[in-house]
């Protein structure tokens, strides 16, 4: 079974290392729950149990299209996007942090000359205005939001567009994730898959654990 402690021995041979952001970097999962409880609330629906669970992996325009085809309403997916944006901007410049041992993870990697990069569900406008409102912005090569490839990820596409704007090979990066359909996405990419552990979302951990490259419950163990 891979161990949090094969992380300490990632770099070299890897180059480059790809981020999520919600869950993983950020402690953020609150601010969906609040943004899905304000929108069904106002329209009358109850969230359904399993609504997080469904789009944990697909895109922001993908969850959109979902939620619009599952409930039945009459707003375009694009409306949707807008107002969830609008509902969550604000927050996440304002309030959503770095959860503990990222910031000093990330400064690690830096001073070494290890490219930085973000594959994430999150739109570019939100990912750069959390991360510069944490500090941590300018670390980053690149920042790649889910909405540029035409599918979610579990597939390949974003980290592949991760890889290639960072200038380095699938094979030399590890990418990090809290959600295992995405952590399956990187390993089809080729590359290292490491899972992180988000208590706030529904999956199993253990499988996790088993399945993947390596995996940590907090970024505070890899100092």
């Amino acid at each position: 079974m891979p161990t949090a402690n094969c992380q300490l021995n990632l770099f070299p041979p890897h180059r480059a290392a790809i981020f999520d952001l919600d869950g993983t970097l950020l402690d953020s999962m609150w601010v969906w729950h609040a943004v899905d409880r304000a929108f069904f609330a106002a329209r009358g629906l109850a969230l359904p149990a399993d609504y997080a669970k469904e789009i944990q992996s697909l895109t922001f325009r993908e969850t959109a299209a979902y939620t619009v085809a599952r409930f039945g309403l009459p707003e375009s997916p694009e409306a949707l996007m807008a107002e969830w944006n609008e509902l969550s901007f604000r927050t996440y410049r304002d309030r959503v942090r770095l959860k503990p041992g990222v910031r000093e993870y990330l400064e690690v990697l830096h001073a070494q000359k290890v490219k930085l990069g973000v594959a994430t569900n999150l739109t570019t406008h939100v990912a750069e205005a959390v991360l510069a409102s944490n500090g941590v912005l300018d670390w980053f090569d690149a920042l790649t939001s889910a909405d540029e490839v035409p599918r979610g990820k579990q597939y390949p596409d974003i980290y592949l567009l991760a890889a290639r704007k960072l200038g380095v090979e699938p094979r030399l990066c590890v990418a990090y994730d809290d959600v295992a359909k995405s952590l399956l996405g990187m390993r089809a990419a080729g590359m290292t898959a490491c899972a992180v552990r988000e208590p706030d979302m529904p999956q199993d951990w253990e499988a996790m654990k088993r399945d993947f490259d390596c995996w940590i419950e907090s970024f505070e163990e890899l100092l």
